[in-house]
């Protein structure tokens, strides 16, 4: 059975498309809920595997469509961490959800670091997948010059069976509900043609405030307990040697984390292994990893 489909308003004329799939029947009610936030120019949908897995295991999940990207609304504003992190807060605080576990993935992992280092008391724990540790300011000192080496393709009216082709090419070895969530990034015309919901000009606002972010001075201050699941596509030594780097100075800087590394696996891992993804966050759940912080913790 598939997720319910909701619109929750954030902000005055902003309401977000989000997705609600409940814990299977006859399991605990006290295991906590799940909120999963996609990355740049993705959408809920790249969440669908590990949702099922972690209602199946007995929790709560809601997955969304930031601001900008796929059903939710698209205001010309807002695509800064501090106002992103203030929709999910919206998101929890409408839902009832008491001290969720937050997920996020590539850009969405470093919202939820943010989110952790602003809203201690409202998360029990985040996972940034493959994410978390973006710090393009370090890869391109000029944002000019980031702004002209990542700048989107323009796949604005390319055909849809065309663009299915390539990423069934590209991921041979995604589920297929790893696919519909890569093609729920495009709105998909009337002739056939496709457009991704998150526009160029939004697109860039975030890539610059991505750019702007610095996770690793918020490391130290973060008290609730962190989950890493980076990727290894094993393809680029030298990208992933910066990877490892990165993850080993927020290692040494977080107060409680842990690492499951994916290799091989592509950026979008939960996409492509979502069962995996989901095992690990249910067994954290369960030995304790994420256990709500405390003072005396």
């Amino acid at each position: 059975m598939g997720p319910v489909e909701k619109r929750i308003t954030v902000a005055d004329g902003v309401a977000l498309r989000t997705l609600h799939w409940d814990k299977a029947e006859g399991n605990a009610t006290d295991q906590p809920a799940f909120v999963l936030v996609h990355g740049l120019a993705s959408n809920a949908h790249l969440w669908d595997g590990v949702a099922a897995e972690l209602a199946a295991a007995g929790h709560r999940v809601v997955s969304v469509d930031l601001r900008g990207h796929g059903l939710s609304d698209k205001p010309d504003h807002g695509y800064d961490f501090t106002t992103v992190t203030d929709d999910l807060l919206t998101v929890i605080e409408h839902e009832g959800l008491d001290l969720p576990i937050v997920v996020g993935q590539s850009w969405g992992g470093n919202v939820v670091i943010e989110l952790a280092w602003r809203a201690p008391d409202r998360v029990r724990g985040v996972c940034a997948v493959d994410g978390g540790m973006i710090e393009l300011g370090t890869h391109f000192p000029s944002w000019n010059t980031c702004a002209e080496r990542l700048r989107p393709p323009d796949l604005v009216g390319m055909r849809a069976s065309r663009m299915e082709g390539f990423i069934r090419s590209a991921h041979p070895n995604w589920p297929e509900e790893g696919i519909r969530g890569a093609m729920a990034n495009f709105e998909l015309r009337e002739d056939g043609t496709i457009a991704p919901w998150l526009t160029l000009d939004r697109h860039m606002k975030i890539l610059r405030s991505l750019w702007e972010h610095r996770p690793s001075s918020l490391y130290s201050e973060i008290v609730v307990p962190v989950m890493l699941a980076p990727a290894d596509n094993g393809q680029n030594p030298t990208w992933t040697s910066d990877k490892r780097q990165a993850i080993e100075t927020a290692e040494q800087l977080l107060p409680t984390s842990r690492t499951h590394w994916f290799a091989p696996a592509d950026h979008d891992l939960h996409a492509q292994h979502p069962d995996r993804l989901a095992q690990h966050l249910i067994e954290a759940v369960d030995d304790g990893f994420f256990a709500p912080y405390t003072e005396d913790n």
